[in-house]
């Protein structure tokens, strides 16, 4: 029987690729990462077979190379995730995730009484943490903690 060589998802010349997201989990990246606002060509799969996964969803971006703080930021979404940089068409940079220490300008406080609902000019800023592998999220601001799945649905709506 002959192998499948065939690519499910086009190559890209140069750019970043997001690869073993979480199945489902493709979109919110694309949306809270605001992906779609560099107006480059991306390429999408979602519920990929995956050998680790079962399933999994990728994001291709050309000409866009995701910095160490983005691709940390993954953590919160997919946390086994990598993220390759690719350049003439081959892998020059492959970037495991970390959680970071903080994560800025994503999400929004759910506390409806902090102060970064009030002064526009107020960043979000989050600390994380990571609490025997629960991971919670502390507003900068009103200092209130959250649990990332309360923020990460509130983005969702």
């Amino acid at each position: 029987m002959a192998e499948k060589t065939q690519l499910q998802v086009e190559a890209i010349c140069n750019g970043s690729v997001i690869d073993h997201i979480p199945a489902g989990n493709g979109l919110n990246i694309l949306k809270l990462f605001h992906i779609l606002d560099n107006h480059e060509r991306i390429t999408v799969g979602f519920n990929l077979p995956s050998k680790a996964l079962g399933h999994k969803d990728i994001i291709k971006v050309e000409n866009v190379s995701l910095t160490e703080a983005q691709t940390n930021q993954l953590a919160l979404f997919a946390p086994n995730a990598t993220v390759n940089i690719i350049k003439d068409f081959r892998v020059v940079e492959k970037r495991t995730i970390a959680l970071p220490e903080k994560i800025t300008e994503v999400f929004a406080c759910p506390n409806s009484n902090c102060i970064t609902h009030v002064e526009h000019a107020a960043i979000s800023e989050f600390k994380i943490i990571n609490n025997n592998g629960k991971i919670q999220l502390k507003c900068k601001y009103c200092e209130k903690v959250f649990n990332k799945e309360i923020i990460i649905d509130g983005v969702k709506k």
